[in-house]
């Protein structure tokens, strides 16, 4: 196989080397101009400013990994000192660092055509780590796809990377998708999709003869919590955000809030009011594609038809035309929401169901009963939120990520950023696909003993020639190591 062809040089390529690569990939990336933008937007139906700023965040992200990778000290790199006097036996000289992992699968998702696709963060954080990366491309925009994938292939001519460090598929995942998780060569994957068809590639690729890590983030509803004084004082406001939020991009986002939250008190019914008032007002967006728009239509009808569900409110002005989506806010009780599983299933695309509690203790309830979550966020008014500790540590074990008194889309690309939860969220909690921490999941670590300084990697040297970051001796510092 031509990556792991490639892997067997590119995983010693230096990490300067590594870096001038991705930064030559955003700078591809960039001279593709208009015709990137056009294509993208000819596609997936997105306007031109949201494709404008997803190419700068996917550029910015490809330069953010080749920083990380300079400094470092994402590599983890720790060394314990040799004790031969130590009692009652000797202490050995043990480092530790983390290491590329082999050939990465990464399946473009469809709602973000640039940052979580061919060149984003599943690819730019694979080839940042080390190892080749094979793109299998989203059919919803096979020339965006294509544009991006050439762009990475001129930066790879250009820094004189290894034939076959960067890949590509087209065709069905059902084929060609489950052919590469199962191809022997292939050690690990990033997908961002559907909780069925990242289940069923998570299952393949741990029942392969030798399984491999498989980084899947799948359905999300969430959760928004607008505690009472906060409903009741500032209702248009929340209303405004939340309904921005709903509507965003046609509510084709991971971090959509699918699930709002309220507690049955003083200003309610203001509150019901001025979200159906900001939800009339909206102006409906064209979907991905069909096949999105068909999905969401159907599984908004199913949801309207549960028992004791009820539309809240839509735009009033509703335009026939092709993969509209039309947003919507529905409601339910508490009591019917905890009876119907069916209720807490994501819904792709302007669509949010509120939940009306009648107390505290119902609303705990109902945290308690979630499946993991990707965010979940909490509006509250001044110091309101202390008499909801329980609420609050309730949600840290269902998810990854908790906004106070902001939406939960818009997702910051840093190295404090959490974009992964508990499943059926993520597949692995411990991991994010977004920020600088996702290269985690395609390195892992190895260790050497006893080993002479002449053969082991520079980043565990005495000297520290690449002037990294490391723990010695259980203290951190770029120190070299003297007197052995």
């Amino acid at each position: 196989m031509l990556s792991q062809n490639a892997f067997s040089s590119y995983s010693y390529v230096s990490s300067e080397n590594r870096a001038l690569f991705l930064d030559e990939i955003a700078a591809e990336i960039v001279a593709l101009g208009d015709d990137l933008i056009e294509r993208c937007c000819l596609e997936t139906g997105l306007p031109e400013q949201r494709i404008i700023g997803e190419r700068g965040r996917t550029v910015n992200q490809l330069k953010m990994f080749g920083e990380l990778i300079r400094n470092g000290a994402w590599l983890e790199a720790s060394i314990q000192t040799a004790d031969p006097n130590r009692m009652p036996i000797p202490k050995p000289d043990l480092r530790r660092m983390l290491s590329p992992i082999g050939p990465v699968v990464v399946f473009a998702a469809s709602n973000f055509p640039l940052a979580f696709s061919t060149a984003g963060g599943d690819t730019a954080s694979a080839l940042a780590a080390g190892n080749p990366v094979i793109v299998k491309a989203h059919s919803s925009h096979l020339g965006t796809s294509t544009l991006i994938g050439n762009a990475i292939k001129t930066a790879a001519k250009k820094c004189s990377m290894p034939d076959g460090v960067f890949s590509m598929f087209y065709g069905s995942g059902k084929t060609i998708g489950q052919a590469l998780i199962k191809h022997p060569c292939v050690k690990a994957a990033g997908f961002t999709g559907s909780t069925h068809a990242g289940r069923l590639l998570f299952d393949i690729a741990s029942k392969r003869e030798e399984p491999i890590p498989f980084f899947a983030e799948m359905g999300s509803v969430n959760p928004t919590i607008i505690l009472p004084q906060a409903l009741n004082k500032k209702p248009k406001e929340i209303a405004n955000s939340l309904v921005g939020s709903i509507n965003l991009s046609a509510g084709q986002f991971c971090t959509n809030p699918g699930l709002l939250l309220i507690i049955k008190a003083a200003g309610y019914d203001n509150f019901l009011d001025c979200l159906n008032n900001e939800i009339s007002l909206s102006e409906p967006a064209v979907m991905l594609n069909n096949n999105i728009y068909k999905s969401y239509e159907l599984n908004k009808k199913l949801s309207l038809n549960e028992p004791n569900v009820t539309l809240l409110g839509q735009p009033k002005n509703i335009k026939n035309s092709l993969n509209i989506a039309i947003p919507s806010i529905a409601s339910v009780d508490a009591k019917s929401f905890l009876k119907n599983p069916k209720l807490s299933n994501e819904i792709f695309g302007p669509f949010s169901l509120i939940v009306i509690c009648s107390n505290k203790v119902e609303l705990q309830k109902v945290i308690e009963e979630m499946e993991g979550q990707l965010t979940a966020s909490i509006f509250s008014d001044n110091d309101e939120i202390a008499d909801y500790t329980l609420i609050i540590n309730s949600l840290k074990q269902r998810v990854g990520r908790i906004i106070f008194n902001g939406v939960p889309t818009g997702v910051e690309v840093n190295d404090s950023m959490q974009h992964g939860g508990p499943y059926p969220a993520s597949t692995d909690s411990r991991f994010t696909s977004v920020g600088s921490a996702a290269i985690k999941r395609f390195a892992r670590p190895i260790s050497f003993q006893n080993c002479k300084d002449e053969y082991l990697p520079d980043e565990l040297k005495n000297k520290n020639p690449l002037n990294i970051w490391r723990t010695v001796n259980n203290h951190l510092n770029k120190e070299k190591i003297k007197n052995l």
